[in-house]
C-alpha cells in the first residue's frame, strides 16, 4: 500500500486507533472517510478537522452497511483502501452464562460479522481498482490470551485467520490484505485503558504503524515492536511465560 494518494474508508473511526489514524493518513496526502454511529459526533469531527469525510454506518446492521457503502462508492468512486476497524471488548466472566453470553454474541457481531459484511460489501469495487487493500485488525490477544476478555481474543484469532485465507483467495486480483496487530493501546476499548501506563500512547503507535506502512508496502502483516512480544510467543518458544505475564502467575488474577 502506497503511503498517500489514495481514497480510504474507515468505519468505526470516530474515536480511539481510528480517528488517530484517520487524522495520520489525511496528514499524509490521502482522502479519508470516516464512519460512526453517531451523527453528531460525525458533525463534530467534520468541523474540527476540515477535509476529513463522515458517513454513517452501523456495523452491526447490515442494511446501515449496504446503505454506507452505496453512498462511500457514489462520493468516492476512487476508493481503493477499506480499514475494517470497528471493535469492541469486554470483560466477562465464563463460570455462568448470564456473565458472558450477551458480550459474546455482541463482540462476535461486531468484531467479526461486522468486518466480513464490510469486505462484502465492498469488495467487487476493489476488484476493479488498479491497486487496492484492504486493512483488517486484529490483536496481540489474536496470538495470545488475554484471562478476562474470552470473546475478544477469540474475535481477534478469527480476523487474524481470516486476513491469511481472504489474502489467498485474493492473490489473483488486484486486492492486498493487510492485517494491522496492536498491542494494548491508550483508548477508551476498556474503562481505564486511556490511563494505563502499561498500554502503549496512542500517537506513539499511529505514528509507528504509519511509519511502517510506509517502509513496507508490501507487507502482510504491520506489527509494532510492543507487539511482537505477543504475536511471536509460539514461535520463540516462550508461550507459556508470554501468556504468565500477560496473566500474571495466578490463574485467577488475584
Amino acid at each position: 500500500m502506497n503511503i498517500s494518494g489514495n481514497t480510504i474508508f474507515i468505519p468505526g473511526s470516530t474515536s480511539g486507533i481510528g480517528l488517530a489514524l484517520a487524522l495520520e493518513l489525511r496528514a499524509r496526502g490521502n482522502t479519508v472517510i470516516v464512519g460512526g454511529r453517531r451523527a453528531e459526533l460525525l458533525e463534530q469531527i467534520a468541523a474540527e478537522h476540515p477535509g476529513i469525510h463522515t458517513v454513517r454506518i452501523d456495523t452491526t446492521d447490515t442494511a446501515s452497511i449496504a446503505s454506507a457503502a452505496k453512498q462511500v462508492l457514489a462520493d468516492h468512486p476512487d476508493l481503493n483502501v477499506l480499514v475494517t476497524m470497528a471493535g469492541v471488548m469486554h470483560v466477562e466472566d465464563w463460570h455462568t452464562p448470564a456473565s458472558f453470553l450477551a458480550t459474546a454474541e455482541t463482540t462476535v457481531t461486531t468484531n467479526v460479522l461486522g468486518p466480513i459484511r464490510l469486505i462484502a460489501a465492498f469488495v467487487e469495487h476493489l476488484q476493479a481498482r488498479p491497486d487496492a487493500t484492504i486493512i483488517t485488525v486484529s490483536s496481540g490477544l489474536a496470538f495470545t490470551p488475554l484471562r478476562m476478555t474470552p470473546s475478544y481474543n477469540a474475535s481477534k484469532a478469527a480476523i487474524h485467520m481470516l486476513s491469511e485465507s481472504v489474502r489467498l483467495q485474493l492473490a489473483d486480483t488486484s486486492v492486498r490484505v493487510v492485517e494491522l496487530e496492536p498491542p494494548s493501546v491508550r483508548t477508551a476499548l476498556l474503562p481505564g485503558q486511556e490511563d494505563n501506563e502499561l498500554a502503549m500512547p496512542l500517537d506513539e503507535f499511529v505514528t509507528e504503524v504509519v511509519g511502517l506502512l510506509e517502509a513496507q508496502p508490501d507487507a502482510k502483516e504491520i506489527q509494532v515492536e510492543r507487539v511482537k512480544f505477543l504475536r511471536y510467543g509460539e514461535a520463540r518458544g516462550d508461550y507459556d511465560q508470554v501468556v504468565e505475564t500477560l496473566n500474571g502467575a495466578d490463574p485467577h488474577g488475584k
